[in-house]
């Protein structure tokens, strides 16, 4: 009766798994055949063809009849790791972090980073201290190429490159792209025999197909996990923190429920053949640990990416300069649309950009929907170069699968209830840099907090908003939600300005002074709040669009 009820539930796995892996897989299982083994091609890299024909057999040495197919699945699996894990790679990055940053807030966008290991010489606190955190990688040529994340080597000072041989080499980062998360590190192999990894058509994957991930998970070397792909176009939001403009997305992210845990970053995600799907990237978990949610980087958009990143150091992303989102019901009556139209709305034109130099129009007006004041009445983006647009992500993707700086596309929109093509000649995609910083002190007046992100105001900036060049301040950049300065009412940024080939926003409050202490910069903002603790009361004195006024501020210990 045991041994019958075993054998029935593992049947019912198995036809449940099949049901839903073999129909209509382009990439993964192609045919059930009775064996795995594996080939070269002709630029060095594996392939395993995977035999999965589902017979009866016996399990060796269990005593237990199943299905073969279990058997088959299992030797694909461990043919997968055989072949695949020696070209998988561990990387330590060692960095400096200043003292007066806070380590714990290095990437709070990204869920997916190890925790920080700090060292303390003879247990004191030193100006500059080391940390060292752990990430993935992979072979990508025989020339020593290593393919990570960008969020896995940022800020190194050393990188070590451990293979599952426990060979270690020194390795040095050679290129990298922030906007897709991507970075490549390059080796010297000496001796050591490189084998590339081989990567799929990632635009041909399928929700339920195989999925296999493997990484370093908490410094766990050459650890495998298994799952399948839970979905498909997903848009993953690329970090931003201490970045002041536009929010940029990764498209064509795929999901996967194969475990991925810290560490895992950089390191990839395998179909049954073990052709690289992509590259994991990040998790959404609120403990930081594997709840079945994965991000992997697609290898489309890797394998457009990376021999930019070797041959120059970065990579050119097309750029439209619109900000927008997709149409909603809600829209669509606001607008006065058939409910159920789709497709793209304009709310922001970039001045100077590509869509400004076109011609394409921006929302104008407000109305308000559930409580919340929305823009309406922009352009309504329906398709691109013949391709239809049903969201703003068709958009997004469609740049980073199809398209080249300087390549002219014809974009069909709808303006006031009418159908317009618009030719567009794409530009590269500005330069974002570090545009503005916290002004909170540190130590032992930490809990002074007042809760804004702020640059110093520039002639170039003071000329953009119509105030005198040589006027002095802390412009704020963002105000973070439920702050002492949020509920004083501070007014962040919002209007677009290109400074130096970067975008940033400008346009919000202008601190001039705190308790009629002059503040001209940054640092004296972070000095006169260091007088302070929480609970004191200030008063700031800032100019505003309308004019000069004063705020009072009750300060608050940082959350």
């Amino acid at each position: 009766m045991y041994k019958k009820k075993i054998n029935s539930i593992v049947s019912i796995l198995i036809v449940l798994l099949f049901a839903t892996s073999c129909s209509g897989l382009t990439v993964g299982l192609n045919g059930l055949n009775p064996a795995a083994s594996s080939t070269v091609n002709e630029q060095g890299t594996a392939v395993i063809e995977t035999d999965l024909s589902p017979t009866a057999t016996e399990m060796p040495n269990s005593g237990l009849e199943v299905s073969d197919a279990v058997v088959k699945i299992q030797g694909a699996l461990e043919k997968v790791y055989e072949e695949v894990n020696p070209s998988v790679v561990n990387i330590t990055v060692y960095s400096k972090q200043s003292q007066t940053e806070s380590p714990l807030n290095m990437f709070p966008e990204l869920p997916d980073i190890p925790g920080f290991k700090f060292e303390f010489p003879n247990d004191q606190q030193p100006e500059n201290f080391s940390q060292t955190s752990l990430g993935s990688g992979f072979v990508w040529d025989k020339e020593g190429h290593i393919v990570t994340n960008n969020h896995v080597v940022d800020g190194a000072t050393r990188i070590l490159v451990k293979f599952s041989d426990s060979t270690t080499v020194e390795g040095k980062v050679v290129g990298v792209d922030k906007d897709s998360d991507l970075a490549v590190v390059k080796i010297e192999s000496g001796n050591k025999e490189l084998k590339p990894l081989q990567l799929t058509d990632s635009s041909q994957v399928k929700v339920g197909q195989i999925a296999i991930a493997i990484g370093n998970p908490f410094g766990l070397e050459g650890t495998m996990t298994f799952g399948i792909v839970s979905a498909v176009g997903r848009s993953l939001p690329v970090s931003s923190e201490d970045i002041v403009g536009p929010n940029y997305t990764i498209p064509d992210v795929i999901q996967t429920d194969a475990p991925i845990n810290p560490g895992n970053s950089g390191g990839v995600l395998v179909d049954i053949n073990g052709r690289v799907i992509g590259v994991t990237t990040a998790i959404e978990s609120p403990v930081r640990a594997n709840a079945g949610i994965g991000y992997v980087i697609p290898a489309t958009i890797v394998k457009r990416v990376v021999p930019s990143l070797i041959k120059s150091g970065s990579f050119e992303h097309s750029w439209i300069g619109i900000s927008g989102t997709s149409l909603t019901y809600d829209l669509n009556k606001a607008m006065n649309l058939k409910t159920d139209q789709k497709g793209a709305l304009v709310l922001e034109v970039t001045p100077g950009s590509p869509a400004e130099k076109a011609g394409l129009r921006g929302s104008d007006r407000q109305v308000e929907i559930e409580g919340r004041k929305v823009l309406v009445g922009g352009d309504i983006i329906i398709g691109i170069d013949d391709q239809p647009v049903n969201n703003f992500d068709d958009i997004v993707a469609y740049l980073a699968r199809s398209t080249q700086v300087g390549q002219t596309i014809r974009l069909k929109v709808l303006r006031q209830g009418k159908e317009e093509v618009i030719p567009l000649t794409l530009a590269a995609r500005p330069k974002q840099g570090k545009q503005s910083s916290g002004v909170e002190p540190q130590g032992k007046t930490a809990g002074a907090w007042l809760g804004i992100e702020g640059m110093n105001l520039t002639p170039e900036i003071a000329k953009a908003m119509e105030l005198p060049e040589d006027q002095a301040g802390v412009m704020v950049s963002q105000v973070e939600q439920g702050s002492p300065a949020d509920k004083a009412g501070l007014q962040g940024s919002f209007k677009p300005l290109t400074v130096n080939g970067a975008r940033i926003l400008i346009g919000g409050d202008v601190i001039t002074a705190l308790n009629d202490q002059p503040i001209k910069s940054i640092e004296d903002l972070r000095k006169a709040l260091a007088q302070y603790k929480a609970g004191d009361e200030i008063t700031l004195t800032v100019l505003r669009r309308s004019g000069e006024i004063k705020l009072k501020v009750k300060l608050e210990n940082k959350p």
